[in-house]
């Protein structure tokens, strides 16, 4: 059965932390800066996202781990604006991360309140994510006036990388909805008795002498 809460989860994430320190070196043996400082960026978010989270499952870590990678990989050597579907992949992905995180933590403290609306619960979620990926998509904008790189490619690829990031963000809503109906069946479960130490042992039958 799937443990989301594996500790190997989190020592993996752990070795993803170590490989993004080692890219930063090399970037700068390269010269780089502006790249390793993007590197760096992520390095300390995802720190502080696997060091500081107490209240999500140890899976969590490493997906977030892995769109802290994808991420990091395409400021650094901007494979954004490279041949391939490497953007493509790096919204959608970071955005089922994201909202996967939230959703998560929203319906463990507000459960019992969505059990019977889950049409509301997956729209509620899903809104989030999309949210997100609309301001991200302002930062990336707003990035173009301060960094000698171009990010954003005009209007066919800023309307491409929003529906990314409602696919994503649907996609997390579901898997939360998953997790929802989970916590209902188990809240919903009839109670098992507890055996109590003094219960009396049934008489053992004996032979007749």
């Amino acid at each position: 059965m799937f443990n989301s809460d594996w500790k190997g989860y989190r020592s993996l994430a752990w070795v993803l932390q170590g490989l993004l320190a080692v890219a930063i070196v090399v970037v700068l043996i390269q010269g780089k800066w502006l790249p390793a400082a993007a590197l760096a960026g992520f390095l300390l978010i995802s720190f502080l996202f696997v060091k500081l989270d107490h209240k999500l499952p140890n899976v969590f870590d490493l997906i977030f781990m892995i769109a802290a990678l994808i991420n990091a990989g395409g400021w650094a050597w901007d494979l954004y604006n490279q041949p391939g579907p490497y953007d493509e992949i790096a919204h959608f992905f970071t955005m089922f991360a994201i909202t996967l995180a939230f959703g998560f933590l929203l319906y463990r403290e507000l459960m019992e309140s969505f059990f019977n609306r889950r049409f509301m619960f997956v729209l509620t979620i899903a809104s989030l994510g999309i949210a997100i990926g609309a301001l991200w998509e302002v930062i990336e904008w707003l990035a173009d006036f301060v960094v000698p790189k171009q990010i954003v490619s005009g209007l066919f690829d800023t309307i491409t990388d929003i529906m990314l990031d409602s696919a994503g963000a649907f996609l997390a809503a579901l898997l939360n909805l998953y997790g929802l109906n989970e916590l209902r069946a188990r809240a919903s479960a009839p109670a098992q008795p507890a055996q109590t130490a003094s219960a009396k042992p049934k008489p053992r039958k004996t032979m007749a002498h």
